[in-house]
């Protein structure tokens, strides 16, 4: 089945689903960090880029990406389950690691969750690197894998 969705700036108003999906797809069983008021905060933020994809009016997926002066951290991704497996994940990423790239950063990290093969498959999928292991990460609970992308040597190899 095709779908249809566009990618945009996230808006104030999308901070709301984009708190609650998070809370449902990445925060459960942990404390709920990611609110819609700390999600405002990051729409509002210069140094941050904040992506949704949207079918309609319905937010079906997002991504906050913070920018540092050398490099960038993927602070939060997800996509609505009944939209996974269907390339927007891979769009809304895409999206951020291209404007990291104009930005002058080359360098992109994140974290998941050690139980979140899954997600770190994908992530492997689009070139991301295991570099490091989190003891207690999350909440003080779960283990978290740090991963990271070169985006300078992706560049770089595609000239070779």
């Amino acid at each position: 089945m095709q779908i249809e969705y566009d990618l945009r700036q996230a808006k104030i108003r999308d901070a709301t689903h984009i708190g609650h999906l998070s809370r449902t797809i990445i925060e459960y069983e942990l404390g709920w960090s990611w609110t819609p008021q700390r999600i405002i905060k990051k729409i509002k933020d210069k140094n941050t880029n904040v992506v949704v994809a949207v079918e309609g009016n319905h937010v079906v997926g997002f991504v906050v990406m913070g920018y540092l002066e050398n490099e960038a951290h993927l602070d939060l991704f997800g996509v609505d389950p009944d939209y996974q497996r269907k390339g927007v994940g891979t769009k809304l990423i895409a999206w951020v690691e291209k404007t990291a790239l104009v930005s002058g950063i080359g360098i992109i990290y994140l974290e998941t969750r050690l139980k979140n093969e899954t997600g770190r498959k994908f992530y492997q999928k689009l070139g991301y690197k295991n570099i490091q292991r989190i003891h207690q990460y999350y909440d003080g609970k779960e283990t978290a894998i740090r991963l990271a992308k070169d985006l300078w040597l992706n560049e770089s190899c595609k000239s070779i």
